[in-house]
């Protein structure tokens, strides 16, 4: 791969190019490569943990499923139309709706195969449905950067997933930029504070920030990344009130 940095625009990243670059630009204010990597997960979902259908009920926050997409059909008018699709497990079925990204989720879902999804279950009327799950198609899953169990996800808009910048999508720029920028970062924080905090390596951090191992890398990837945030707002405004003191 090319010699990239964390200054590099984002348009140099393999998988980007123009046209997706100027609506990760315009959406997310991603203007480099370091502007990627500094766009967190908002949450991440634990891999190895997966409910049955029969299990679902409304109480749930959210839970991941393996099964079979046996339909899918447009339904409804304007406003009201949506994509139901019957999802279906050795336990019983459900439904998943859509109400936006209809045209392009009826491209890209393929009637009897096998997906995992993730979303938080309704009940009406003795139904179980997820409304907008995350979905992803079981036998095609990427390599992930080491043996990844905490799946990160990111937070996406409507016209960045008409560009396939979906949480799938950005989570697999964010492997490209580290996979290309990791052997050339540096620790950003003093080497006796790391030291006498305990704290995990810059470099470290930020790869277990995108794909943590377990829960353990994530809360410690979690710590210093808000370490460094406090000392640096402090190291602002140490600075500040010192040339405050020289203008007088």
């Amino acid at each position: 791969m090319a010699d990239l940095s964390l200054i590099t625009p984002i348009e140099y990243l393999k998988g980007v190019g123009p046209q997706k670059a100027d609506v990760l630009k315009k959406e997310l204010q991603i203007f480099t490569i370091g502007d990627l990597l500094q766009y967190y997960p908002f949450r991440y979902i634990d891999r190895t943990k997966f409910h049955k259908i029969r299990q679902l009920h409304s109480d749930l926050i959210g839970a991941q499923v393996l099964g079979r997409l046996i339909q899918l059909q447009e339904v409804g008018e304007k406003k009201a139309k949506r994509l139901v699709g019957i999802f279906k497990d050795d336990t019983g079925s459900m439904e998943l709706v859509w109400f936006q990204s209809i045209q392009w989720l009826k491209k890209s879902l393929q009637v009897g195969s096998a997906y995992i999804i993730y979303g938080k279950p309704t009940e009406f009327n003795g139904q179980i449905s997820i409304t907008h799950p995350e979905i992803e198609l079981y036998n095609n899953q990427e390599k992930k950067i080491g043996n990844m169990t905490m799946q990160p996800v990111y937070s996406s808009t409507e016209k960045l997933k008409k560009f396939n910048l979906d949480t799938k999508g950005i989570q697999r720029l964010q492997q490209t930029a580290l996979e290309i920028v990791y052997r050339t970062l540096r620790e950003t924080l003093p080497d006796y504070l790391v030291s006498k905090h305990s704290l995990i390596p810059y470099p470290q951090a930020l790869l277990s920030i995108h794909f943590p191992q377990n829960v353990n890398d994530l809360n410690a990837a979690i710590r210093r990344m808000k370490f460094e945030e406090l000392f640096f707002i402090q190291l602002r405004l140490l600075r500040n009130k010192q040339l405050n003191t020289q203008k007088y």
